[in-house]
């Protein structure tokens, strides 16, 4: 059987606008149908023209600019909805008008106040007048999903026999399942006549969490259109994702025998700027376009990865404007880090992977993550430092008191030469409460010329770097910088190591 090309319906700047919140200005709704071509959807809904002279204008533009895409704008089944809708429409290369009234009894009689007579009989007056106007005309009956069936093929054949080419049956409130919209879809193709001339589409929304689900089984029973918008979003908890229903075409074409023209490559680039545009950030897990989805931090999957990328991702990242990325934390394993330093240029011996590694993961187990600056600052300072059997000064322990009604003590515990010693100091702060416990315990008259904090990485839980700068008795300047998640041990450690540093150099005169 021949794999058949499903259209993409994007309804981004008209569903997606009307989720609270997510209102575009007009410069915005220009760049995002933009994008919309440049991911060659087939059709935008680019508004719902009658309801503000700002939505007109935008619809306007976007159809006048249009150079790929076909560009719908909703009415109701109104006369002047439907005459406005094609004033704002009618300068498309393709123009579409996207008609509707609802079929379910419970909005006919609470919502609209109609009998069915006088619903059909709206059908008929609207797809009949836009039809006047254009040959592409779609019409939705609102609620399909909680309609009664025979009503639900009488609304559809009206809409067909006055000139409708698109039927779009919505599960508007997200109550159907992927195997009961599936049956409605192909109940429809049985009974209604003439629908083998039109397009049947899904508009799915995703109350229960299945708008993905109930679009891809439409297309499994025939339709031949998916009406979705750009990360999901919509009134209540959105629609359908186009990324995830074009992924999903993408990836198991061969099972749904169905693919999409759509530019996949401008994927990413679409969920980024509509995020950005509406304030809606994406949830890191959120399949296709999600900060996780390509991301791996385990260590069996890292290294499976590593060696063919089959292993763990059914797709490839680069296809949407991503990549992968191999996540340094606690779960990772010593093949991840060693793959991540090599390409950061580090050439390390098997003992210095091994501390390395294991601060790494003893970093992860205090941050949630460990980032690329950790790692280049934690390698820097493990290649850099001097092996303990050559050092003469080592800081053994550290307790520190600070507050408010109290002045700052440190209390420390070194070995020097061999021997420990010990000494508690006084300070304006608890850093220099510890530079005075330091240099008590040691008994070596230095100067601290210089005293400079960083953090490596962003938030409170950064590693903090700390460069310090002495000169000791005679003068000579030794600079040594260290790292670690608490300001006062990496304080601690750098003065250690420049006192060490000095020693080393010859002088040791120790009192």
């Amino acid at each position: 059987m021949e794999s058949r090309r499903v259209s993409i319906f994007d309804t981004t700047l008209r569903d997606g606008e009307q989720c609270p919140g997510a209102t575009m200005t007009h410069q915005e709704k220009m760049t995002v149908a933009a994008q919309l071509e440049k991911l060659r959807v087939d059709v935008i809904e680019a508004g719902f023209p009658v309801a503000s002279e700002d939505d007109f204008k935008a619809v306007k533009e976007i159809a006048d600019r249009s150079s790929y895409s076909t560009i719908a704008g909703l009415a109701r089944a109104i006369d002047r909805d439907i005459d406005r809708t094609w004033d704002a429409i009618r300068g498309a290369r393709r123009p579409r008008i996207h008609t509707f009234m609802s079929s379910s009894d419970i909005q006919l009689k609470y919502q609209f106040k109609k009998t069915k007579a006088q619903a059909l009989d709206m059908v008929k007056a609207a797809v009949k007048r836009a039809s006047d106007y254009c040959d592409d005309v779609e019409f939705s009956p609102m609620d399909a999903t909680r309609s009664d069936p025979d009503f639900l093929y009488r609304i559809i054949g009206c809409a067909i026999d006055r000139g409708a080419s698109v039927i779009n049956i919505p599960d508007t409130v997200g109550y159907s399942t992927p195997e009961e919209f599936a049956g409605l879809i192909r109940s429809i193709r049985e009974n209604v006549e003439g629908v083998d001339s039109v397009v049947i589409s899904t508009h799915c929304h995703n109350d229960l969490g299945m708008a993905v689900a109930n679009s891809l089984a439409g297309v499994e029973a025939g339709a031949g259109q998916i009406e979705c918008t750009i990360n999901g979003i919509g009134e209540r908890a959105g629609n359908a994702s186009l990324e995830e229903v074009v992924m999903a075409l993408k990836t198991r074409g061969e099972f749904y025998n169905a693919y999409t023209g759509i530019n996949t490559k401008e994927i990413f680039k679409a969920s980024r700027m509509v995020s950005d545009f509406t304030g809606f950030a994406v949830q890191p897990n959120k399949a296709i376009v999600g900060r996780n989805a390509f991301a791996h931090e385990s260590g069996i999957h890292q290294h499976g990865l590593l060696v063919n990328k089959k292993t763990y991702e059914i797709m490839n990242p680069e296809m949407i404007g991503k990549h992968s990325e191999i996540v340094i934390g606690k779960h990772s394993g010593r093949h991840a880090i060693e793959k991540r330093l090599s390409e950061l240029g580090f050439k390390l011996g098997e003992k210095q992977l091994s501390e390395i590694t294991g601060k790494v993961k003893a970093l992860a187990d205090k941050k949630k993550m460990v980032e690329e600056s950790d790692i280049i600052a934690i390698a820097s300072s493990v290649v850099g430092s001097v092996p303990d059997e050559k050092r003469r000064l080592k800081l053994i322990s550290l307790s520190v008191r600070t507050g408010t009604d109290e002045k700052p003590s440190a209390k420390v515990k070194l070995e020097l030469h061999n021997k420990i010693v010990e000494a508690v100091g006084n300070g304006l702060g608890p850093v220099d409460a510890v530079a005075d416990a330091i240099k008590k315990a040691v008994r070596y008259k230095i100067v601290l010329k210089e005293y400079n904090l960083k953090a490596v990485t962003g938030g409170t839980n950064a590693l903090a770097n700390v460069v310090i700068t002495i000169a000791d008795r005679k003068g000579r300047i030794y600079t040594c910088e260290a790292l670690h998640e608490d300001v006062v041990i990496a304080s601690a450690n750098a003065l250690v190591d420049s006192i060490d540093k000095s020693l080393r150099a010859g002088d040791r005169n120790i009192h």
